[in-house]
């Protein structure tokens, strides 16, 4: 499924390194290489592996083609939003341009921790969806451009999983799957497995909600395999588990890559999880025009459609979805899965996304978990 994409140099020039008055280069002829630091989450762009683009050299070959002056992007990966979160607080590090999901972004823009956009270097956004504009977590459209977004479900296997088992959370605590279920590592998303399991809403401050839902997952965990973030991969491609939660996109991944005895399936939950990935610039950024003609680059058509088709992730780019070759290339199936209702994210998502929880709440959560993982 993973389209092998070509980058000629018309396309390079018109690609979204648009020639912006003063954008990186010294203006006196100075050819010292610019440095980008770029943070996303692992398995989350074109490589150049099997044939794909690899996004990163060629925003790096189209800039050189567009100013005169080589950049080198520096590009490293977390994952989960708390990880990314605890790193950028440090203050140990500084990065230009990340990639947090919708709550995440909603905290920092509240801590004062991310830079407001120039638009004029982002001409490109035009491209993005009016359903996706103007959400909650950035409801002026100042800090942030929709990179992809997603829903959460349930993956399992086939061969060991029966049907009849599907179609809701309960599946997650399924005394005959003891030992091949993996749960989510970070609190966020784990609590909520069990408050939407449980009807409750997955942003209240009321503790009492909080306590209900340790209790399920207490419950599940004798049941586990274990905790994982980007280890469910192996995880379920080889077979090693079974049922787990996880992301829409990155079960297409897990599917090319499943063992021969591996039969990977996938439903949503009726309540679940609706998010937006959205690229960001945080403060001590170190070139924020140059950081801006990246975001730039990555919504031009074909960049956009290759990380679409290379992760398996919905976009919120009119130049993806719209368009009828990557339509065809992902196929019937996938294009089903992961862009379901389009025309009315907005109302599932106001519904049921993560909001920012107040600093009195994210400590209850984060002790509760620590008593669930320690327990």
């Amino acid at each position: 499924m993973k389209k092998i994409l070509s980058l000629l140099l018309a396309a390079l020039m018109l690609c979204g390194c648009l020639a912006l008055a003063g954008c990186g280069s010294s203006g006196d002829g100075d050819s010292s290489t610019l440095i980008l630091n770029v943070y996303n989450w692992g398995e989350y762009i074109s490589d150049g592996s099997e044939g794909s683009l690899n996004t990163v050299k060629a925003f790096e070959t189209c800039y050189e083609e567009t100013y005169g002056q080589k950049v080198k992007v520096n590009y490293s990966t977390f994952d989960s939003n708390e990880s990314m979160y605890a790193k950028l607080s440090s203050g140990a590090v500084s990065y230009d341009v990340i990639i947090p999901s919708d709550y995440m972004i909603a905290r920092m823009i509240e801590e004062d921790m991310l830079l407001p956009l120039n638009f004029d270097n982002i001409p490109n956004y035009e491209y993005i969806d009016e359903e996706f504009r103007g959400l909650y977590y950035d409801p002026e459209n100042l800090y942030s451009v929709p990179y992809t977004y997603g829903v959460v479900g349930i993956i399992y296997n086939a061969n060991v999983v029966d049907e009849a088992d599907t179609g809701d959370w309960d599946l997650m605590w399924n005394e005959k799957y003891a030992g091949a279920i993996v749960q989510f590592d970070n609190p966020r998303d784990g609590f909520a497995t069990a408050q939407y399991m449980l009807g409750i809403d997955v942003n209240s401050t009321d503790p009492a909600g909080w306590d209900l839902a340790l209790e399920k997952l207490q419950e599940q965990k004798p049941l586990l395999k274990s905790y994982v973030m980007d280890q469910i991969f192996d995880m379920m491609e080889s077979g090693e588990a079974a049922v787990g939660a996880y992301y829409a996109g990155d079960y297409f991944t897990m599917l090319d890559n499943a063992a021969d005895n591996v039969d990977l399936c996938f439903y949503y939950p009726p309540v679940t999880n609706y998010f937006v990935d959205a690229m960001c610039i945080p403060k001590g950024c170190q070139n924020q025009e140059l950081a801006e003609i990246f975001i730039n680059y990555m919504l031009s058509e074909e960049p956009a459609i290759a990380n679409a088709e290379y992760i398996y992730y919905a976009s919120p780019n009119a130049l993806v979805f719209n368009n009828a070759d990557y339509q065809e290339e992902m196929g019937e199936e996938a294009m089903e899965i992961l862009y379901p209702g389009i025309e009315n994210f907005r109302e599932k998502y106001n519904l049921y996304a993560f909001r920012n929880l107040d600093s009195d709440t994210l400590n209850y959560m984060n002790s509760l978990w620590e008593t669930l993982k320690i327990g």
